[in-house]
């Protein structure tokens, strides 16, 4: 076992490229990262810099034409996971090295996915016990269904939801009690690490507001470790421990929520905090980033955010900035802060 404050998932030097008619783009690029147990880590930054990809390539379900080329996802596994098909020993495993039967085990049991949109994720024509069964018959196929729907009444309860509405199929669900549902189905097999991509897309701000105080109450009582996917800045302040800024598929800057809330670094970063309204300063001018995001497909040299950026420098223009560790073991990727 691992002991405390270690890591659960460690990302090293991890690239996805999606092959289209245009010609190659890099959907991660190069991305390192270290997520502690049992804490939440924020991936966060415009819609297409690579957010989703990253957390797809963590379940190994990146879609085609998507391609991981590159990079090494290692996961502490708590317990040999056996089933009829496969086994996977309990210890550091890497996730790339791993064969399709044991992916398939692993999914779910260890690593779990909230998809963005919940009605086009969960299957129209089955009743939302179904789903749960089908989930819990994959991984233990000798589960009774009425064990199975028993566990799922319970998890619809914890999650504000009737047990008796096990037998409703998805259409006859808001969209707010879909996103429960959604996230009932991720927790069905208590995994170590629950991936959210856009829990909260859609929903009005009352709703918002449940479901990540649901999330927050079943990290604690499931002792998670998350990895929280969104571009809304707010959601994060409010859930994640550390937080990734991503830009065009790299991660620009990696902090503590504090810091990156009270002393954001990175260009990028300050001018994502800048655009956010704040109802403490309902005079404070609100800030929009200039330009767009370069095309994947061409991508121009040096940093990507450079004709964007209002402190770009000659070098920003012809060298990639490496991710380098700064004050008290923050990550920034900029020619402004050489590192330690």
């Amino acid at each position: 076992m691992m002991e405390n404050g270690s890591n659960l998932l460690e990302i090293r030097d991890l690239s996805v490229e999606y092959r289209t008619r245009r010609g190659v783009a890099r959907g991660v690029d190069s991305v390192f990262l270290n997520l502690p147990e049992n804490k939440t880590l924020g991936l966060a930054g415009e819609s297409g810099c690579g957010k989703s990809t990253l957390g797809r390539a963590i379940m190994r379900l990146v879609p085609y034409p998507g391609e991981i080329i590159n990079g090494d996802i290692l996961f502490h596994v708590k317990e040999d996971i056996i089933t009829k098909h496969t086994r996977v020993d309990s210890g550091l495993v890497n996730i790339m090295e791993l064969d399709e039967p044991q992916m398939r085990a692993l999914r779910g049991k260890e690593i779990a996915y909230i998809f963005q949109d919940p009605m086009t994720s969960l299957n129209p024509m089955i009743t939302i016990g179904t789903h749960f069964i089908e989930i819990m018959k994959a991984h233990d196929p000798l589960i009774e269904e009425e064990e199975a729907i028993m566990t799922a009444k319970g998890i619809l309860q914890s999650l504000g939801i009737s047990p008796e509405r096990v037998s409703d199929y998805p259409h006859q669900f808001s969209g707010g009690m879909r996103q429960r549902v959604m996230i009932g189905l991720g927790l069905a097999l208590k995994p170590k690490l629950l991936i959210a991509d856009e829990p909260t897309t859609s929903l009005d701000v009352i709703v918002e507001a449940q479901i990540l105080e649901e999330i927050a109450a079943l990290k604690e009582e499931y002792n998670l470790t998350m990895i929280l996917i969104t571009h809304n800045l707010g959601v994060l302040a409010q859930t994640a421990d550390n937080i990734a800024i991503m830009y065009t598929s790299r991660v620009m800057e990696l902090s503590s929520a504090i810091d990156l809330f009270e002393e954001p670094l990175h260009p990028y970063a300050q001018a994502l905090l800048q655009s956010v309204p704040d109802v403490t300063q309902p005079e404070k001018q609100l800030q929009w980033i200039p330009g767009a995001p370069p095309d994947l497909v061409n991508p121009i040299p040096g940093c990507m955010y450079n004709p964007r950026c209002p402190h770009a420098m000659e070098i920003c223009r012809t060298d990639v900035p490496p991710l380098v560790k700064v004050q008290d073991g923050r990550l920034v990727a900029c020619h402004l802060y050489p590192g330690e």
